[in-house]
């Protein structure tokens, strides 16, 4: 079970530190469609870390450029 806190709405900044990328990573998975599981909340994107990780098990994390 994923405790509430874990589970939080994350900025690119936090999401970028939590997966050891550059932020610019993040925008470029965004534009590229790299499934990467984004959501526009206003004109920001927001992640949720258990999506984020499950985006890496599955190996969509990986494409080709």
């Amino acid at each position: 079970m994923i405790a509430v806190d874990e589970d939080r709405w994350i900025s690119i900044e936090d999401a970028a530190a939590y997966l050891g990328v550059n932020k610019d990573s993040i925008r470029n998975w965004i534009k590229k469609e790299s499934e990467i599981p984004a959501h526009k909340i206003g004109k920001q994107w927001k992640f949720k870390k258990s999506e984020l990780d499950e985006w890496v098990k599955s190996g969509k994390s990986a494409f080709e450029k």
